[in-house]
């Protein structure tokens, strides 16, 4: 979430503070005294697995003066090991244990007091899915499609409003839910499989139900339950099951750093410290890079790591011991109930790293393979490196977070092509970005991108200019790392010059009944809209199975005369990829100075257009444009 977003939810009249104090003052007085009435509200997790490596479960149980009861659980393999207890009664976290080769199947929790009755809750274990342990995750084979689900398609009508939810549907205005849900996605798979999208980063669809400015998913109030708005917990299995069919993989957005304010938690917090809490309300200074800092200041630590994101986002603790089980638990929930294929993780650094790397670990604990791309905002190689799995860093930190997002070329990218090219501008910014990987522990396993949901959109950037939108597809589409596109690229969404969320964050035409546009089937569309998206689509296309791409090497020659060339290649195959970022002049490319590949070869076919190059010494590469070229080799 970005700097404009931040503003917007400042400037809101809702005020937290009273919450929490209300909350406080009701845990310390109910310390000393308790109401007769018994009752059970809810179980975290509601239901779990048999066979995991992990034997241990937490349950969370809230409920009216449920800590003066006493528990009962008779099943074979499952063991009552503890039940911890906090200053707020209403709480239970229990301690179970799952033996190695417990059966599925359901048992009674039962909640006894004074020997009588007074509550139960019918517990399921499951049996996992056959392989659910040994899925593969996404990786530099997969193109990820980040969408917006209340943007995107609005599939189901019947769930704009839901009754007893706070904010309801309106599509004129910018900032209110416009009803786009998984339906909607459901609907369009085909669209973006034929696009050659093989996975889906989905903004944040658990419950959010704030009185405003709920659509885009971050302040959660229900880490364990989707969003009515935008259909059940079924229907995500849905769309995770037919994601799967057609190849396609899903990725979930999570935050552990704040939840929303109107949480079910925040009226009655199991304890004081579950979140961070001040005085008076204290903002995070938003400054990523005092984690890894070697100077850094104690005041500075804390104010980064414990204010508020927002006041309408309350900063977990994930020190408590109670709500790090709690989150690391939710996150093996949704990997095995979902079948997700990837995680990526909101505000990442905002969070305790100690706490983020068992995280990391406890999940690629269970699943080996699986893959979590995490927020880490930060301008440099460096800065970023420090945050993915096995960097060397000099306090020994390991995140065991095994991806990162690379801004450090999503800045090249903005002002590469914008640039005139000189020593150190221009298009030299994306060769000097890519010099630096050796600062990366994996830098094959870093997600490239060109904007999202939180910057302006890479056209708009770029004011409105085509071939620059496309130079910087392909380069994200043929570098090394994982690309992600933002929805609506296909077709030149764009922002305007205000560059506010609502141009951000505009509705996908075509995704809603009586749209004009629309881009799905075609309908509407400008030439130019036309012809990036075959543009687009051929590419991507391309690169399904183009191996060399997905885990080939990489040599680069250093920019010359505004023309940035570079080469994917393994054992069977090279592909030469030349960006040329002069506005006017259309660029031969100097073979001697490519001569260590091009020697090798005979002639060529460029991907975009298809031709066949008979003589590659007569490459040329139009102004503001990137070629790609499948080398051939010589008989």
């Amino acid at each position: 979430m970005a700097e404009m977003e931040r503003h917007k939810l400042r400037s809101t009249k809702y005020e937290v503070r009273s919450i929490i104090l209300f909350s406080v003052f009701y845990l310390l007085s109910s310390v000393f005294t308790f109401a007769q009435d018994i009752n059970l509200n809810r179980v975290e997790p509601p239901f779990w697995w048999t066979g995991f490596k992990e034997t241990r479960l937490q349950l969370m149980i809230h409920g009216k003066n449920i800590s003066v009861t006493s528990i009962v659980i008779d099943y074979p393999g499952v063991t009552v090991n503890k039940i911890n207890k906090t200053e707020n009664p209403n709480y239970l976290f229990v301690d179970l244990d799952i033996s190695q080769g417990t059966k599925p199947g359901k048992f009674l929790i039962n909640f006894n007091n004074k020997n009588k009755l007074v509550a139960h809750y019918s517990y399921e274990l499951m049996a996992r899915k056959e392989g659910s342990s040994s899925r593969k995750g996404f990786n530099s084979s997969d193109v990820i499609y980040l969408l917006m689900p209340d943007r995107f398609s609005n599939g189901d009508t019947l769930n704009d409003n839901i009754e007893g939810m706070k904010e309801k549907a309106d599509r004129l205005n910018p900032d209110k839910r416009h009803g786009g849900d998984i339906k909607g996605i459901i609907n369009h798979l085909d669209y973006l499989n034929n696009l050659g999208i093989t996975a889906l980063w989905i903004n944040p669809l658990v419950e959010n139900d704030m009185e405003k400015y709920s659509y885009h998913g971050y302040s959660a109030t229900d880490f364990y339950k989707i969003d009515a708005r935008f259909g059940s917990n079924l229907d995500y299995v849905s769309l995770s099951d037919s994601m799967h069919k057609t190849g396609m993989k899903l990725i979930m957005d999570m935050i552990f750093n704040h939840c929303g304010s109107e949480h079910w938690w925040m009226k009655d917090l199991p304890s004081a410290g579950w979140i961070h809490q001040f005085p008076e309300y204290t903002s995070t200074s938003y400054r990523g890079g005092t984690v890894a800092d070697h100077y850094v200041s104690a005041f500075d630590s804390i104010n980064f790591l414990k204010g508020w994101f927002s006041n309408l986002q309350p900063d977990l603790n994930q020190h408590d011991p109670f709500l790090a089980r709690y989150l690391i638990q939710n996150s093996i929930w949704w990997i095995e109930y979902a079948g997700l294929d990837g995680i990526r993780m909101d505000t990442y650094p905002y969070s305790f790293k100690d706490f983020m790397a068992e995280w990391g670990k406890a999940v690629l604990n269970e699943y080996p393979d699986f893959n979590i791309v995490g927020e880490c905002w930060l301008t440099n190689p460096a800065s970023i490196a420090y945050w993915q799995k096995d960097a060397l860093n000099h306090d020994n930190y390991n995140s065991n977070l095994p991806s990162v997002f690379d801004f450090a070329m999503y800045d090249a990218l903005r002002l590469g092509f914008m640039e005139k090219d000189g020593w150190n501008t221009g298009i030299f910014r994306l060769y000097e970005i890519l010099s630096q990987d050796f600062v990366y522990p994996d830098p094959s396993n870093i997600v490239v991108f060109a904007d999202n949901h939180d910057v302006d959109r890479y056209l708009g950037s770029q004011q409105q200019n085509i071939s620059k939108q496309k130079m910087a597809m392909a380069f994200i589409l043929t570098c090394r790392g994982i690309p992600q596109i933002y929805y609506g690229s296909e077709v030149l969404m764009t922002t305007g010059e205000d560059k506010r969320y609502e141009q951000l964050r505009k509705d996908f035409p075509g995704g809603w009944t009586g749209d004009t546009i629309n881009a799905f089937t075609g309908s509407g569309l400008s030439p130019e809209q036309q012809d990036m998206k075959a543009f687009l689509k051929t590419i991507l296309n391309w690169r399904k199975n183009k191996t060399v791409i997905h885990t080939g090497k990489l040599k680069h020659f250093i920019p010359n005369d505004g023309v940035y060339v570079y080469f994917r290649y393994n054992d069977l195959e090279t592909v030469m990829v030349a960006i040329n970022n002069n506005d006017k002049e259309i660029k031969k490319i100097d073979s001697k100075r490519y001569s260590e590949f091009l020697d090798k070869f005979r002639s060529g076919i460029e991907v975009i257009s298809g031709q066949t190059i008979p003589d590659l010494s007569n490459i040329l590469v139009p102004a503001k444009s990137a070629v790609i070229i499948e080398l051939k080799i010589k008989n």
